[in-house]
């Protein structure tokens, strides 16, 4: 079986430097620092996974093996609002930390994830009628 080539040119190296920076920012950040401070114990064991999560996502190679949909269901307070936050910050990230080509790329897929993650959490988020809840 052949290996599935990268989605585009970037190290492991600068996939950890982005993680770290996003976090160092997303700990700082009044809506979502609270978020990830409710489930986050361990900063840079945190880390790690989430660059691992990157590598598998972008390389095809990484060592996640996690469903990033389920985990961000079952925390109980990402609200579907929230991910436009994550994202500007996370796209503000990229542009600092990366060439332009790269991190247009990164924050491609990082958007497309981003939708995926949202309806995940919009299902399970639903009011009477199935009305979905928004904040």
């Amino acid at each position: 079986m052949t290996a599935l080539p990268p989605r585009f040119d970037i190290s492991e190296d600068e996939i950890a430097r982005v993680v770290a920076s996003f976090y160092a920012y997303a700990r700082e950040h009044p809506g979502l620092g609270p978020v990830f401070a409710v489930h986050v114990d361990d900063w840079p064991a945190h880390e790690a996974k989430v660059t691992e999560f990157w590598k598998k996502s972008i390389l095809h190679a990484g060592l996640y093996d996690g469903n990033v949909v389920q985990v961000h269901k079952d925390a109980g307070n990402v609200r579907p609002g929230m991910f436009d936050a994550w994202l500007g910050l996370f796209d503000m990230v990229l542009r600092h930390e990366l060439p332009p080509e790269k991190a247009a790329a990164w924050s491609a897929l990082a958007h497309r994830i981003g939708r995926t993650l949202r309806a995940g959490v919009v299902e399970r988020m639903q009011g009477p009628g199935g009305v979905p809840i928004l904040r």
